[in-house]
């Protein structure tokens, strides 16, 4: 499994994010990353501030993490192409009439953020039966 350092995911939105502002080939995966931050440009001065690698995003600062949110942006668009969670592609397409496209990720996002959350705090695997179940009560199937 690939575990990135803080460092590394931040240097990979950024280096991804400066070629494609200047206009340099990026690979397909640096595509993603990219397109996803040129959804939050709320993020794009963070991501060409020079101290963003050592920068601290508190919840106290009322701001969200940009590399997080951008992160479980790109984990949830790997769920949705290889469906797993089984079923999670078609939770998102409910979500997805309901909402646009990205709000509906922003929608599997708090689910995520929930189930991660409480994993952590029990200190047990993610439940996958919980995430979907969340996924669709916000879709409003369930």
């Amino acid at each position: 499994m690939f575990d990135p350092s803080r460092d590394q995911v931040r240097t990979f939105f950024i280096d991804a994010w400066k070629k494609r502002t200047s206009g340099q080939i990026l690979t397909p995966i640096e595509v993603m990353a990219a397109d996803l931050v040129a959804m939050h440009p709320e993020y794009h001065e963070d991501l060409e501030d020079p101290e963003a690698l050592t920068r601290e995003y508190s919840v106290e600062e009322g701001r969200t993490n940009p590399f997080l949110h951008l992160s479980m942006h790109l984990a949830i668009a790997e769920q949705i192409s290889i469906d797993h969670p089984p079923g999670i592609r078609q939770a998102h397409h409910k979500l997805a009439s309901r909402f646009d496209e990205h709000e509906a990720v922003h929608q599997i996002m708090e689910c995520l953020g929930e189930v991660v959350w409480e994993a952590q705090r029990l200190n047990k695997p993610l439940d996958n039966d919980t995430y979907l179940d969340l996924i669709l009560r916000r879709a409003g199937t369930i």
